[in-house]
C-alpha cells in the first residue's frame, strides 16, 4: 500500500459488488482501466440530495469496480480539494498491489472514517471538518486499474503518478491506458530538454514530458501577468484560471507513438483526458449538471449513473476532454485523427459484455463461424455436443448455437418437402423434435490455485484446474465442439482442457477460436510481446522446416535487421514473410497436432475465425494488428520487426 500526501484516508462504499470472473483457455493480460469522476456541485449538495458526504467516492468504486476484468496487478486512486487554505493537504494518493487491489484501497480508505465515526458520528455529515481532516474528500478523483505489460508487479509501477510541486498550479498526476512504442526516442527528447528521468519507462517519460510543458506554461503566465501589477496570489489564481491545457498536450504529445488514454489531474482543479490519434485505446464520457465522468468502457457509466446508451460519448481520437476547475467542459483536437484503427481484440475479449454493440458483435462471431464447423463435424448435427470454455466465449457461443439452430430449420424444412404432403404425424414430430445439443462441459474451478513451485507438481495441478461434466458425450459417436473466444499460445488448452475434455471419448474434439489466429505482437498496452509465445507462429516455423523452406527465417532475420537501421517511418513489417507459404487452414492445422497430447485417444481439430468474417462481425473496430499484422502506428513495425530478431537470437529482451 503506498499513500502519497495525505496519511488521512476516505471512505469505503459499505457494499461490494459480486462480480463474475472470467476465463480463456490462454489468458492474457488485459489492458488497463481509467475512471476519473468531476464533482461539479459544492460537497454539500450530494450531502442534502444523497444523504452522503462521499458520493464521489462510492461512485468511484462502482466505476473501478465494474472495469475490475481490465486490470488486476493493482490499482490505484487519486483525489484533490478544491479551495483549501495554505498548509492543508488537498491532495491523496493510495495505491496497492494486493491480491484484491480495488478491496484493499477502499479498506483503507475507509480506516480513517471508521476513526472519525468513532470519535462523533455527526461529523461525517460535516463538510467542513471532513474537508480539513480526512482525505478523499475532494472534488476530483482519478482512478486505475492495472494490468501490468512489462516489468515487476511493484507500487512503484502503479498509477496514478505524481509530479510534486508547491505550486497548485505545477502538480500532475497522472493515469492511463497506454503504451508508447517510441519509449527510447522520447527519453533522448527529455535529455535534450536538459531533464534527468529517474527511470526509462513510457510512464515516467509521459509524466515528465507533460510535467516540462506545464512548468513551461506557467512560467509564460507567470510572467505575462506580473509586470501588470498583480500580487502573487492573485497571478497564482490568474494561471489557474488561464492554463492552455490543449496547447501543453499538444507540445507534449507531438511525437508520441502508440495506443493512449491519457488521464491528468492539475494541483489547482483543473483535467483532461488525450486520446491516441488513431483510437486503438477506448473512452467514454458523460456530463450532466451534476458530474462528469470518464471511463475505458460505455456500460460503466450506464450502470453507476443510470443514464442511457445514447447520452455516453466516444471521445473522438486524437482529441481532448478539458474539464476546467470552473466546471466547464470542452473537447478539442490535439492530434489530427488518423486513420481509425480501434482494437478489435477490445470487442472479442478485454471488455465486459454489458456493451450493447459489443454484445450483438459477439454473438456474430459465433454465429459466422457455422460453416466451417459443420465441415469439421462432416455435416453431422446429430451426433455433436456443443459447449463452451467458461466464460468470455459464452456470447459467442449463443451466436454459433443461433446460427445452427438456423442451418438446422434448414434442414427441417427440407425433410418435410422430401416428405411430402403424406407425412405422418409421428414423422412430422419426429423432425420437429431435433434439436442443437447443447451441454455445460467444462467447469472452472475458481478456487483452484497453482501455487505449487516444483514444476512437475504444477503441471498437474494445471491439468486440473478445469473440470468436466461426466456423461454428456455418447463415447465413441459425439464429435465434441467447444468454442473459445481465441487460442493464443494454447498452453492450458494442451496442458489441461482437451485431456480432460478426452476422458468424456467423443469421436472428435473440435476447438473453436471466435478470433483469428494471433500472429504478431501487441505493442500498445496488452500483455502479448513475444513471436515464441504464439502458437501460429511456432506452427509457422515447424512448417518451413518440414517443406525444406528453413532459409526463409534466416532471411527474414537479416531483413528486420536491415529494418531498424531506417526511420521507424520508412519501416515495413518483415515478419509477414514467415506466414506466406502457408494457407491459414494449413496452419490450423499443425496447430492442432502441436496442441495435441500424446496421449490422448480423441482426434482433435482446431478452427480459427477468418479475417474476412472478423471484419464483417466488427466493423468498426479495425484494429486488427495481432492477425493481419497491419499495424496503426510506424512503431508497430519497428516493435513486430525487433521481437522477431529477439526470437532468433534467444534473447528475452523487450520489443520496445
Amino acid at each position: 500500500m503506498d499513500l502519497i500526501l495525505d496519511g488521512e484516508l476516505s471512505q469505503c462504499l459499505s457494499y461490494f459488488c459480486v462480480l463474475k470472473v472470467t476465463y480463456m483457455s490462454d489468458p492474457i493480460k488485459h489492458e488497463c482501466g481509467i475512471a476519473l469522476l468531476r464533482l461539479k456541485k459544492p460537497l454539500q449538495f450530494y450531502l442534502d440530495k444523497y444523504g452522503t458526504a462521499f458520493y464521489g467516492l462510492n461512485k468511484m468504486y462502482l466505476l473501478m469496480e465494474k472495469q475490475h476484468n481490465r486490470g488486476q496487478d493493482g490499482a490505484g486512486l487519486a483525489n484533490i480539494k478544491f479551495d483549501v487554505e495554505p498548509g492543508q493537504r488537498y491532495i491523496s494518493r493510495v495505491r496497492s498491489v494486493d491480491q484484491k487491489p480495488i478491496q484493499d484501497i477502499f479498506k483503507h480508505v475507509n480506516k480513517r472514517f471508521n476513526e472519525i465515526e468513532d470519535e462523533d458520528p455527526m461529523l461525517l455529515k460535516d463538510i467542513d471538518y471532513l474537508k480539513k481532516n480526512a482525505g478523499f474528500t475532494g472534488e476530483l478523483f482519478l482512478g486505475h486499474l492495472r494490468y501490468g505489460t512489462f516489468g515487476r508487479n511493484a507500487i512503484e509501477s502503479c498509477h496514478p503518478f505524481l509530479r510534486q510541486n508547491n505550486w497548485k498550479t505545477r502538480n500532475l498526476i497522472v493515469a492511463g491506458n497506454f503504451n508508447l512504442t517510441n519509449n527510447d526516442e522520447l527519453f533522448d527528447r527529455l535529455l535534450k530538454l536538459g531533464q534527468h528521468p529517474k527511470e526509462k519507462a513510457d510512464t515516467v517519460t509521459v509524466l515528465e514530458k507533460v510535467g516540462h510543458f506545464l512548468d513551461e506554461e506557467n512560467q509564460e503566465l507567470y510572467s505575462k501577468y506580473k509586470p501588470e501589477g498583480y500580487s502573487n496570489r492573485d497571478v497564482y489564481n490568474l494561471i489557474g484560471q488561464n492554463m492552455d491545457i490543449p496547447k501543453i498536450l499538444k507540445k507534449s504529445s507531438e511525437y508520441w507513438d502508440g495506443g493512449y488514454a491519457m488521464c491528468g489531474l492539475l494541483g489547482h482543479g483543473d483535467a483532461f483526458v488525450l486520446r491516441d490519434p488513431n483510437g486503438i485505446r477506448p473512452v467514454f464520457w458523460y456530463e450532466d449538471d451534476e458530474i462528469c465522468v470518464v471511463t475505458s468502457e460505455r456500460p460503466v457509466i450506464q450502470t453507476a449513473f443510470n443514464v442511457p446508451l445514447e447520452k455516453v460519448q466516444e471521445l473522438t481520437p486524437g482529441h481532448a476532454l478539458i474539464v476546467k476547475k470552473a466546471g466547464d467542459v470542452s473537447v478539442h483536437e490535439i492530434n489530427p485523427t488518423r486513420e481509425v484503427k480501434q482494437c478489435s481484440f477490445e470487442r472479442i475479449y478485454f471488455a465486459r459484455p454489458g456493451d450493447k454493440d459489443i454484445y450483438t458483435e459477439r454473438k456474430k462471431l459465433g454465429r459466422l463461424l457455422v460453416p466451417d464447423t459443420m465441415k469439421q463435424i462432416d455435416g453431422n448435427i446429430d451426433d455433436a455436443v456443443f459447449t463452451y470454455i467458461p466464460n468470455s466465449a459464452e456470447t459467442s457461443f449463443f451466436g454459433l448455437i443461433k446460427g445452427l439452430e438456423k442451418h438446422q430449420n434448414t434442414i427441417k424444412l427440407d425433410l418435410i418437402k422430401e416428405k411430402g404432403p403424406n407425412i405422418t404425424d409421428e414423422e412430422l414430430a419426429g423432425i420437429l423434435a431435433k434439436r442443437t445439443r447443447i451441454e455445460k462441459i467444462a467447469i472452472k474451478d475458481t478456487k483452484l490455485r497453482t501455487f505449487i513451485t516444483q514444476d512437475d507438481g504444477r503441471d498437474d495441478l494445471v491439468a486440473h484446474v478445469y473440470d468436466i461434466t461426466y456423461g454428456t458425450v455418447r463415447e465413441g459417436k459425439d464429435n465434441l465442439v467447444v468454442i473459445d473466444d481465441s487460442i493464443v499460445r494454447g498452453t492450458t488448452l494442451k496442458k489441461s482442457i482437451l485431456r480432460i475434455l478426452d476422458r468424456l471419448n467423443p469421436k472428435r474434439i473440435v476447438v473453436v477460436s471466435s478470433a483469428p489466429q494471433i500472429r504478431y505482437p501487441d505493442c500498445y498496452g496488452i500483455d502479448m510481446a513475444k513471436m515464441g509465445d504464439f502458437i501460429a507462429f511456432e506452427a509457422a516455423i515447424q512448417l518451413l522446416k518440414e517443406t525444406g523452406q528453413e532459409n526463409i527465417i534466416q532471411e527474414t532475420y537479416e531483413k528486420c535487421k536491415h529494418e531498424l537501421t531506417l526511420k521507424k517511418e520508412e519501416m515495413v513489417n518483415q515478419v509477414k514473410a514467415i506466414y506466406k507459404p502457408f494457407t491459414a487452414d494449413e496452419i490450423s492445422a499443425k496447430i492442432s497436432k502441436l496442441l495435441t497430447p500424446k496421449e490422448i485417444k480423441s482426434e482433435v481439430r482446431i478452427v480459427y475465425q477468418t479475417i474476412e468474417n472478423l471484419h464483417e462481425a466488427i466493423p468498426g473496430h479495425t484494429g486488427d494488428w495481432y492477425f493481419t499484422g497491419d499495424y496503426p502506428t510506424p512503431g508497430g513495425n519497428k516493435v513486430v520487426n525487433k521481437a522477431f530478431m529477439n526470437y532468433v537470437e534467444g534473447s528475452s529482451e523487450r520489443a520496445y
